[in-house]
Formats: structure tokens, sequence, C-alpha cells
């Protein structure tokens, strides 16, 4: 019977790659303003600020196993909680990021009632109706929200000991708030929360079995992804300084959920790597074709899921796979040595010659013989 011995050097090992990946990875992320144009710093910004929000959608139907195609709305309240408080009242950008955090997880809440009774195309098309009829009740709130003219604030100015220009401060600020979400979504997905979610996606009836309250963390899926949300959308406002009810029509949920689905759902790296594709790849659309650039971003859709059918997560996950595996099979017949290699077995004897066989050459036997 074989035993596993686990290995301290391969773990240390381990561990410290990892260690040193992510010190390399931090240390890119912030060198990157100082490297970057300002436009192409804008690009990265938004692109961590998307990515918060997709943290929150992969809670919801990555982890959850629910579908939303109203994300866009949470994301809409959030961003107009901060620009109503900084137009309005005057107040310091960094109030603004509590408030909408905690609006919208109380917004979420609520909304979350629906998904108690309604499940699949259900409750698709209920969150549908909410990312539809909230443009419009927002340019009819016109005393408080602006109306069709939106609402102009001013952007989060760096301060004057940091000697940074407008865009290296936002990029890094927003690069903070984005790491401590991004750390927040992971420990919840360790935690009870995270393995309920777990649970729930994959048998309902199990998961009650075992304890699981189906309405509490259902609920409670809704109001963290909305959570996200609406921190997303507070960001946005700081970085873009302009909110208006046309910048989140309905096609912004589609967009947002079309970027987990591309990027990796139920990965951790997944909302990066779609928030990139968000953000990139309509430019891109626009480069090739200026008359028709949804038809270019939908096909370009289309070639990625062809390609990686889980995502660009799974994607890199399937090649360092690969590459393991042929490393795993290339090792062995390297490093075998003739001392390692088990005796050979010895050859098996040969049949003994049958008794009446007769000698090769020998005349044949007559009857009489």
């Amino acid at each position: 019977m074989s035993t596993i011995v686990a290995n301290p050097g391969t773990d240390r090992a381990r561990r410290l790659r990892a260690a040193l990946t992510a010190l390399l990875a931090v240390a890119v992320a912030v060198g990157a303003p100082f490297y970057f144009a300002p436009f192409q710093v804008f690009q990265l910004t938004m692109v961590l600020l998307y990515a918060v929000a997709l943290a929150g959608l992969n809670l919801l139907v990555g982890f959850g196993g629910q579908i939303s195609l109203g994300h866009g709305a949470f994301f809409a309240a959030g961003a107009y909680t901060a620009a109503v408080m900084l137009d309005r009242y005057d107040t310091g950008h960094l109030a603004t990021l509590p408030v909408a955090a905690v609006g919208c997880f109380l917004l979420g809440l609520g909304f979350g009632v629906p998904a108690l009774r309604l499940r699949g195309l259900y409750l698709a098309l209920v969150t549908l109706s909410f990312a539809v009829f909230l443009p419009p009740l927002l340019k009819r709130l016109e005393p408080v929200t602006g109306g069709s003219m939106g609402l102009t604030v001013d952007k989060l100015q760096p301060p004057a000991w940091s000697g940074l220009a407008e865009d290296q401060w936002m990029y890094l600020v927003v690069l903070a708030v984005t790491a401590v979400a991004l750390l927040l979504a992971r420990n919840l997905l360790r935690s009870r929360v995270g393995r309920a979610l777990l649970a729930l996606r994959d048998n309902e009836s199990a998961a009650e079995v075992m304890g699981v309250r189906l309405s509490l963390h259902k609920t409670l899926a809704f109001a963290w992804s909305a959570m996200f949300a609406g921190v997303a959308g507070c960001l946005y406002t700081w970085v873009i300084g302009f909110v208006s009810p046309d910048s989140f029509s309905f096609v912004l949920s589609i967009t947002l959920l079309a970027g987990l689905v591309v990027g990796g759902l139920a990965s951790l790296y997944g909302p990066l790597l779609g928030a990139a594709f968000v953000m990139y790849v309509p430019s891109v659309a626009q480069d090739i074709s200026d008359a028709a650039p949804g038809v270019v971003f939908g096909l370009l859709i289309i070639a990625v899921m062809f390609v990686a059918p889980t995502g660009l997560a799974g994607l890199a996950g399937r090649a360092r796979g690969a590459a393991a595996r042929r490393l795993t099979r290339a090792t062995p017949a390297a490093d075998r040595t003739p001392e390692s290699e088990p005796p050979s077995a010895p050859p098996a004897p040969a049949d003994p010659a049958p008794v009446d066989a007769e000698p090769v050459g020998a005349p044949p036997r007559t009857e009489k013989e």
C-alpha cells in the first residue's frame, strides 16, 4: 500500500513563487501610471473600476448560480449617489464611497426578494426590467438628478504633497479600492457565505437538507453583488466627473454580463480579464469598422467563446495544465538512469520440443515404422 508524503520543500517553493509573482504584479500595477501616456492611464483606471463591478456580478452569477441582467442599474445607483452628494451637498469624494456601498447593499437586499421565487429566464426578465426603467426614472427626477442633462461634478484632485498628476493620482486611488474589493470578494468566497453560495449553485435541494437557508443566502448574494456595483459606480463618477441617464442604459448590463462570461465565470481572475475585454474590445471594433462596431464586437465575442468556452481565465488554466502535463511526461525520461531502472525479467524458457518431433532433415516415416 503506497503512502503520499508531503514535501515541505515543494510547498515552500510554491509559496515563495506565489509571493514573488504577487510582488511583481504589485510593482507593475503601481508603476504603470508613470510609464504610460495619460489616455492609457485613463483606460487602465476604467479597467480597474469595471473589475470591481464584475467581481460583484461574479458572486451572483458565477458562484451563486443566479442570473442578472440589471447589474448596470446598481452601477448607476452608485454613480448617482456620489454625484448627488458632490453636487447638492458639497461633500468630500471619499465620503461618497461608503454611502454608495451601503445604499446599494440595501437596494440589492430589497431587490433580492423576487429572487426567492424566481429563477432562470424569469429572474433574468425581472432584473432586465429594472435596468430598462431606471434611466427614464432618472430623467423624471430632474430636481435631484439633473434630468436628461445629467450632473457635472469635480473630479478627484491629487493633494499637493503627492506631486502627482490628476490621472496618476486617480489611477492609484482606484487601484487601492479595487485591491480591497477583490480581496474582500476572495475572503467572502472562502467563508461560510461562499460555501453556501456554491452549495446553492450546485444543488439547492441538497444544500437545504444540509442546513443552508436558501432565502437568506439568495438575498445576500444580490446584496453583495449590488454593493460591489455601487462602489464601481462611485469610482466612475470620480473618474469621469459627469453622469447622465443615457450613460447607464440596459446595454451596460448586457455588456457587463458578456464581459464576465468572456473573462471566466466562477474565477477570481475572470473579472480582471473581463474588464479588460469590456474596455478595449469596443475600441478595437471601432477602429476596425466605423460603420458597424457592434457587429465587429459581437463577432469578437463569438470568436473568443469558440476558442475559450470557459472564458479567458479557463484558457490560461488549460494552457498551464497542458504545459505541466508535458513537463511531467518529459522529466522522468530525462532523469532515468540505468541504476534506477528496475531489473528486467529473465527471458522465458523456450517451449520444449514435442516428443514425436522429427529431427530436421530426417526422411519421412512410413506406416510400418
